[in-house]
């Protein structure tokens, strides 16, 4: 099988050359690691995905999860993979040594946890929601909570999950209808119904913890009347053991496009009038509180659109290295020998469309994981509340620009392989169809665009904006140092301008209350945004590239060519084309806002 997890060598580059993972070591949180511990967690990490996740990758495809005797069911394979992820200590790798875990920084657990999402998106999933439904207990859960549910999902025993979505509400939470009264004794009974829950229901752990929102009789309305509860499968008595079958009541299961392996579950809450919840924090701050688990989740969504691309693009590259098929243009002899597909041009821009994408997005899916180390280990307090800003500023973008544009690359994929992509005995074609949920999980194009212009742009006095134009401008000043970087800042630099020329445009249309003109074309501008951002990541890259180049290596010549061809393919053929939508979004076209329901 050719390999699809990872580019060892292009995450080495990432790490050690961009990123500058070694850094991290001279923190005292990190002192006990060096790059040999880093790279040996990479490699146990690549192991078991190579060995447990990969294997049953097309199989839980195949054979999705049923719904019997009031259960959801898997296939057995999951299990043992999932029971080897956290004996191997991965869904507690970022957490303290103290409590257990590997202490790594974040930007080594993503790139650990990376190689199961690329192996197996459906499995990796369990113990991805699990991590984040813990993150929020440890941060908002009483010490009582923490004891009774936190401990034991660390241990692995317990799994988590987030239950938002309502049949009649989708992603407008405001109107949820889940209620929750409270019980006279410090626990409340919750009444209602969710949908999409992902990791719902299955038997891989002994209970399961759902991060629940819902409503208190007093709430006042619209999303600040929303509060947040734990609400297990299972009630846990005071010595830690498990007593009876709480209210919770799966109701079927979703048959998806792809995700397969993953149970997409509809749970009903207090059917039977007894399903007992635990306020977590204060009562009607709950979405606040759950945001926490979205940003976490919505960067993990992220990398998993990333490493199905990247995943499509491997197998397309060596599929088209080594299928031959038809003569280059100039060859008129049809007894002459035929040549590999990847020696047509058509077939490289295909291929160079691809690794733009993908590794363009792995570099800021992992620059994210970093930011993550700076918000919480950084030096001093300012590093660490510029991180934070930043951060919060880009995760729309690292949720969303990946799950669209990874998705081409997915698309290409198949391209390439012609009919047999087309086929279900060749893995792209289940590639796409597990990354095209990407798009609208945790926060749809449409959310993550408003989110961006209404909300990120300004938030904190725009201070996260000035930083990444900041961070931009530096880029572009320091790819003039290489002439041969010449062609490539310029049209990062115009549309950088033009980017900001627009925004404070926006920007003025929102404060003078001209709100559904300036956000009708929102998903242009979440585009735009994340062209320019992804152009500044390739910059770098580029610059990094030719450093490496300058050392003499000769192993390495090809790969840094690579990727200066794959930065010269997004700066001079994806950058320029966002004009268009900029022209679009600076005449405030309104061909979309003033479309009517009666015109369709």
């Amino acid at each position: 099988m050719p390999e699809t997890l990872l580019c060892p060598r292009n995450l080495a580059f990432e790490l050690y050359e961009v990123l500058d993972a070694e850094g991290l070591t001279q923190r005292e949180r990190f002192a006990d690691h060096s790059r040999e511990t880093f790279d040996a967690a990479i490699d146990t990490a690549r192991s078991i995905a190579e060995n447990l996740f990969a294997p049953h990758n097309r199989k839980a495809d195949e054979n999705e999860p049923i719904y019997k005797d009031g259960e959801a069911v898997l296939i057995p394979e999951v299990k043992p993979a999932v029971d080897a992820f956290i004996e191997a200590g991965f869904h507690n790798a970022s957490r303290s040594f103290d409590d257990g875990g590997m202490q790594l920084p974040n930007l080594l657990s993503r790139a650990c946890f990376a190689h199961f999402q690329s192996a197996n998106i459906g499995t990796s999933s369990y113990p991805m929601l699990t991590m984040g439904a813990s993150h929020l207990i440890e941060v908002f859960g009483s010490d009582e909570q923490k004891q009774r549910f936190l401990q034991p999902m660390l241990e692995g025993r317990f799994f988590g999950t987030m239950a938002l979505t309502e049949p009649h509400a989708g992603s407008s939470l405001s109107d949820l209808r889940t209620r929750a009264e409270p019980a006279g004794d410090g626990t409340y009974r919750l009444k209602g119904n969710k949908i999409f829950i992902s990791g719902g229901d299955h038997p891989l752990s002994e209970n399961i913890v759902h991060m629940v929102l819902a409503k208190l009789p007093d709430a006042p309305p619209g999303v600040k009347g929303i509060s947040l509860f734990i609400v297990p499968k299972f009630l846990v008595n005071d010595d830690g053991s498990l007593g009876k079958r709480n209210d919770v009541i799966l109701a079927g299961l979703f048959h998806k496009m792809g995700w397969r392996g993953t149970t997409s579950t509809a749970l009903n809450f207090g059917d039977n009038g007894d399903c007992v919840g635990y306020l977590v924090g204060e009562p009607h701050k709950g979405l606040s509180y759950m945001f926490q688990m979205m940003n976490d989740a919505r960067i993990g969504v992220g990398m998993g659109a990333i490493m199905l691309g990247y995943a499509g693009y491997l197998y397309s590259l060596n599929y088209a290295r080594e299928r031959p098929q038809g003569r280059l243009p100039d060859g008129k002899n049809p007894a002459s020998a035929q040549v590999p597909i990847i020696q047509h041009t058509d077939i490289k821009r295909m291929l160079l469309m691809q690794k733009a994408y993908v590794e363009g997005a792995f570099d800021l899916g992992l620059y994210a994981a970093r930011l993550v180390d700076e918000q919480h280990t950084a030096p001093n307090e300012d590093d660490r509340k510029n991180a934070h800003e930043l951060l919060d500023l880009l995760t729309p973008i690292v949720k969303s620009w990946p799950s669209e544009f990874c998705l081409k690359a997915n698309e290409m994929a198949i391209q390439i392989l012609g009919g047999h992509g087309y086929t279900r005995e060749y893995p792209v074609e289940q590639y796409y169809r597990d990354n095209r949920l990407n798009p609208i999980h945790e926060g749809t194009h449409g959310i993550q665009s408003l989110d961006l212009l209404a909300r990120k742009l300004s938030q904190n006095g725009g201070a996260g904006l000035r930083q990444l134009l900041g961070l931009i401008q530096n880029t572009c000043k320091r790819a003039g140092e290489f002439s041969s970087l010449d062609a490539l800042r310029p049209p990062l630099e115009q549309l950088l301008a033009r980017l900001t020329e627009v925004t404070q445009a926006l920007l003025g249309d929102l404060m003078a209350g001209k709100i559904n003109q300036a956000l009708a074309n929102s998903a242009l501008y979440l585009k735009v945004f994340g062209h320019t951002v992804i152009g500044w990541r390739w910059l770098e890259q580029a610059i990094r590239a030719e450093q490496g180049l300058a050392k003499g290596n000769a192993a390495d010549v090809d790969f840094y060519r690579g990727k200066l061809q794959a930065a010269r393919y997004f700066l001079t053929w994806e950058v320029p084309s966002c004009h268009h939508e900029l022209d679009l979004l600076s005449g405030r076209d309104d061909t979309c806002l003033t479309m009517q329901d009666a015109w369709f």
